[in-house]
């Protein structure tokens, strides 16, 4: 029986994509909208590692290359979602745009700079799994088309299977469907050449005692900074419910006086019309100065 690594993970995720070039030429191809310029060739470029201590592991580019059209790639596995993800990835692309220029060189050189964001939690109340996002102006149209965010939030795929998107299929199936859980691989995956490669990449029988115990590390930092954000989540969601009852409890008084005030002047000008209807007064006059209709004095 055979034993596999959850290829989400900081270890794997980088023996699969960045160490084997044909594997994320193959994957970038599939998830991309390169439309017919396809990536043919692959060079690795250094990453920024911004970070050693595994609870900030989500700071850290987990691939970066280049293709044979200069087109460059930056490629994230982010485990849960934070609301400054977005911001940082582009900051990151911003960056990786502008360093394309040496002094003196010409704009024109600059070429088209992509990010693929793998987020294994849900970051949108979007229906759609997969997004392209791009920059755009204070008026809401696209401001350019070469800095690219490409978002997969993996929870909501479901592989339903779309005949001209069969690699970007199997390769969502790939990061979604096995986990260290696993021991039987669907043939689906096994029967294409690429990702059974991937897939003979995560068997546990292929890592050595130490890289398990970082894979360990990895996961059991990861649950810490869940829990540490659940926590966080459900003390803001308590304080929140109780400043909206304190917040409800005031407007209810308030309310109360107003409705009361309401009340009360009601019932003063029905008085004042009583008390000028045994006087006698024109019922015109009566109705002008209290406000009251004909109908209603009539019944006082």
């Amino acid at each position: 029986m055979q034993h596999y690594l959850d290829p989400k993970a900081d270890l794997t995720f980088k023996k699969v994509f960045g160490e084997h070039p044909d594997l994320v030429k193959s994957f970038l191809n599939a998830l991309l909208p390169l439309e017919d310029r396809v990536i043919e060739e692959i060079e690795y470029l250094p990453t920024e590692l911004l970070s050693e201590d595994p609870l900030k592991k989500n700071s850290i580019v987990d691939v970066c290359c280049r293709d044979n059209h200069g087109r460059q790639f930056i490629v994230e596995m982010q485990m849960y979602w934070t609301k400054d993800f977005f911001q940082r990835m582009l900051f990151n692309l911003s960056k990786t745009y502008s360093r394309q220029l040496s002094p003196g060189s010409s704009y024109s050189i600059l070429k088209p700079v992509y990010g693929l964001c793998l987020i294994n939690d849900k970051a949108t109340d979007e229906e759609s799994y997969y997004n392209v996002i791009l920059p755009r102006n204070e008026a809401g149209t696209i401001a350019m088309k070469d800095i690219q965010i490409v978002s997969v939030e993996l929870p909501k795929f479901t592989p339903k299977t779309f005949a001209e998107k069969k690699m970007h299929v199997l390769w969502l199936r790939f990061l979604t469907e096995i986990s260290d859980r696993t021991t039987e691989v669907s043939s689906d995956l096994t029967q294409n050449p690429e990702i059974n490669k991937a897939v003979e990449i995560i068997r546990k029988s292929a890592f050595t005692e130490a890289e398990l115990i970082g894979y360990d590390k990895f996961w059991d930092a990861v649950s810490v900074e869940r829990t540490l954000i659940d926590n966080a989540l459900e003390k803001g969601m308590a304080m929140g419910i109780q400043q909206g009852i304190e917040q409800g409890i005031q407007q209810g008084i308030q309310q109360g006086i107003e409705q009361g005030m309401a009340r009360g002047e009601v019932s003063a000008k029905k008085e004042m019309a009583r008390k000028m209807k045994m006087m006698n007064v024109p019922m015109e006059t009566i109705e002008e100065v209290s406000g009251i209709s004909k109908e209603e004095i009539a019944m006082l």
